[in-house]
């Protein structure tokens, strides 16, 4: 069954209205008629079938029809990426949403040399990851900040997985094995973390650095692995 992620309220009865975009997708390129049925989740209010009662130029009308998930919600697990090429970055969000993260923080650090991210494209990378996913959320994606605001305003109880290209970190399995506090994953730009950058991380209580193994990885697939690592270790892969 189709999946969409809406904002609007579900209950039984209510009405949806999906955008434009959506409408266009579900009876253009997905073929449906008046009587399909749709599967709608908005983050808050678990998954509910619906039906699909008109549709028209200006769009599409669904009548929800009872609630077949109950929300929950995966690990408390957010990516802090610093921000490299733009295929790059929508691979990583897409790979994130997929992975189970509830939130990326877009960093910006000494050896960036991006400036610019289309937020809006990137949300909706996430929104049509979690769709295809099965999630019952849509992971936020935040502005870019620097990374020092990011650890100035960090809070303790979140710990702070450091993918530290240094080499004499702990392998991530087993320095990730049998948590279960709320974590946040850290991965640098293309060109690495500068030396103060590095210092600052490990000085920090709340940071744990951890290594990918003995090959420098690209961005993208430092993600991917620490998320999957973290997954199997702490998350909800156990």
């Amino acid at each position: 069954m189709i999946r969409l992620f809406v904002p609007q309220d579900l209950a039984p009865g209510y009405g949806v209205v999906l955008t434009l975009d959506q409408s266009r997708y579900l009876t253009s390129v997905m073929r449906q008629a008046i009587g399909a049925q749709v599967a709608l989740f908005n983050g808050r209010d678990g998954e509910w079938t619906a039906t699909l009662t008109e549709t028209g130029k200006r769009g599409s009308l669904l009548k929800v029809d009872e609630q077949v998930r109950p929300m929950a919600l995966g690990p408390d697990l957010d990516l802090v990426i610093a921000l490299v090429k733009r295929g790059r970055v929508e691979t990583i969000v897409e790979k994130a949403a997929e992975l189970g993260v509830r939130r990326v923080r877009l960093a910006v650090t000494r050896r960036t040399n991006v400036d610019f991210v289309k937020l809006g494209r990137l949300d909706a990378i996430a929104m049509e990851a979690a769709e295809q996913t099965g999630r019952l959320d849509v992971p936020t994606v935040e502005d870019p900040v620097k990374l020092a605001e990011i650890l100035d305003g960090w809070d303790p109880a979140r710990k702070l997985v450091f993918c530290d290209e240094g080499g004499d970190a702990r392998p991530a399995f087993q320095a990730l094995a049998g948590s279960a506090a709320p974590a946040a994953i850290l991965i640098g730009p293309e060109g690495g973390f500068s030396p103060e950058e590095r210092e600052r991380l490990r000085s920090l209580p709340f940071v744990t650095p951890v290594s990918l193994g003995p090959r420098i990885l690209r961005a993208d697939t430092a993600a991917i692995s620490a998320l999957t690592l973290w997954q199997a270790a702490a998350g909800d892969w156990r």
